[in-house]
């Protein structure tokens, strides 16, 4: 029997497990941290993902003779470094929104069109690489000047690993200096930030192998969602994934990169096989909820919660949230968008506000399917928000669709694992391999509750509240 591990490194926790050639999970260890806020920055210390990394694989690996090994990581994290790979500063975290007026000024150099046409990005945002790049040579002038490798955060790792300076292509389709079509550097907007292609990593498919760390295969991976995507088996266009951990992201694999559309915001991101696939993303799902929790239940478990949710019924009494803690990016980009609980009375509790978090979640996932137009009658669920059977029969109701989870918990531990054997020669193929080893487990097919008023509520408030006009 060969074991394979992978590991997924989120937006505040990182996990990592062993499976065997037949999937079944054999060990797993996690490690939660807390992201450096102040205002529109997010940091983190770049050595401290190494650092975790390091310690959790110490824990999961013991007495396991481990394979090969795949690392998938969230996308935009940003690890400026000198020569031999020591951070120059903090990562500066996706989810970080200071480089604003950068993300204009290449707005204003290139278009929208010309940027989606080469990147796949049809919005041109603070948080991309790019802008981040721009920002820091505007205003960290000597950390720009003594930068001689870009990082993000999965190559970071994997130079960690094997001393190899490499990344994949999943991972910069969204770093807005990569050209999704021919798979290379877009040189005129490297120019532009004013990087070379030397303080670039070598690009690399996914499941190809790096090199090795004590013996064991290391290969690249792919981003976080479509690790997720291939640990659910989404293989084929009959089936797509929403994610629901710390942000919501949907997964749509498609053959060709959609022609510009002006009214649109859907991302093109390069899938694990070459083709492509539609991300839609929104920055608080989850992570609104662990908001709540920590806030306002730090007495209760998640599982309690659900209790108190299932108790307050549909609707919360009238009560709505708008999940938007960290801004709106789909299917409406607002940066500057604020959460908020609206229409709170006397007899609201924290048990309303909770079913609202959970429902506003739904509202989101239901208005991405009507926007990208989706058809397909089955989501594969995962993250955090599958391990709810309340927000799963939520989710079913307000969409309309079925709602499947899977045995596995880990998706995508298990995406990276899967594209780790593949590389190693365990596995013929991706989609062989996801066939033969992924297994769902509960259903949650459209049971007739009405949420037709909470969904126009929730609309409503986005309309008079949050979108820049």
């Amino acid at each position: 029997m060969k074991y394979v591990a992978g590991a997924d490194i989120g937006t505040t926790s990182l996990k990592i497990a062993v499976f065997d050639e037949k999937g079944k999970l054999i060990s797993s260890a996690s490690r939660d941290y807390t992201l450096i806020t102040e205002g529109e920055r997010v940091e983190f210390p770049a050595e401290g993902y190494w650092e975790m990394f390091s310690d959790a694989f110490t824990e999961v690996s013991r007495g396991i003779e481990i394979s090969a090994i795949s690392v998938d990581t969230q996308c935009e994290t940003l690890i400026l470094t000198d020569e031999g790979g020591a951070p120059l500063t903090n990562a500066i975290v996706w989810l970080d929104n200071r480089a604003e007026a950068e993300a204009r000024e290449i707005e204003e150099k290139f278009g929208k069109k010309l940027v989606y046409e080469v990147t796949g990005q049809p919005e041109i945002c603070a948080t991309w690489p790019a802008a981040k790049l721009l920002w820091v040579k505007k205003n960290l002038p000597e950390v720009f000047s003594n930068t001689k490798r870009i990082f993000l955060l999965e190559d970071y790792i994997l130079f960690k690993l094997t001393g190899r300076f490499v990344t994949e292509k999943t991972l910069q389709s969204s770093s807005l200096y990569f050209d999704i079509r021919c798979g290379d550097w877009w040189d005129e907007m490297l120019s532009f930030i004013g990087i070379s292609r030397k303080q670039l990593p070598e690009i690399l498919g996914s499941a190809e192998l790096v090199g090795e760390y004590n013996g064991i295969k290391v290969a690249t991976s792919a981003i976080d969602q479509i690790a997720g995507a291939i640990g659910a088996g989404v293989t084929s266009k009959s089936v797509i994934s929403e994610m629901t951990g710390t942000t919501m992201a949907m997964f749509v694999p498609c053959d060709e990169i959609p022609e510009y559309n002006p009214e649109s915001i859907i991302p093109c991101h390069v899938n694990y096989d070459g083709k492509y696939a539609l991300l839609s993303w929104t920055p608080a799902a989850g992570l609104a909820l662990k908001w709540f929790k920590n806030g306002f239940c730090a007495d209760l478990s998640f599982k309690e919660m659900d209790v108190l949710a299932e108790e307050a019924g549909i609707g919360a009494e009238g009560l709505t949230f708008l999940p938007y803690l960290c801004g709106s990016t789909m299917p409406k980009y607002s940066p500057t968008a604020k959460g908020a609980f609206l229409g709170l009375t006397l007899s609201h509790t924290r048990a309303h506000m909770i079913r609202a978090i959970l429902e506003a979640v739904a509202c989101m996932l239901k208005s991405n399917l009507e926007y990208m137009n989706i058809e397909a009658p089955e989501i594969r669920s995962t993250g955090g928000g599958a391990s709810s059977p309340l927000w799963c029969r939520i989710k079913a109701d307000m969409t309309g669709r079925k709602i499947t989870t899977l045995k596995n918990a880990e998706s995508a531990c298990l995406g990276s694992a899967i594209l780790a054997g593949v590389a190693a020669g365990i596995f013929d193929s991706v989609v062989s391999a996801a066939d033969a080893i992924v297994e769902t487990d509960k259903t949650y097919v459209p049971g007739g509750a009405d949420y037709t008023d909470v969904y126009k509520n929730f609309c409503e408030a986005e309309e008079k509240m949050l979108w820049e006009k």
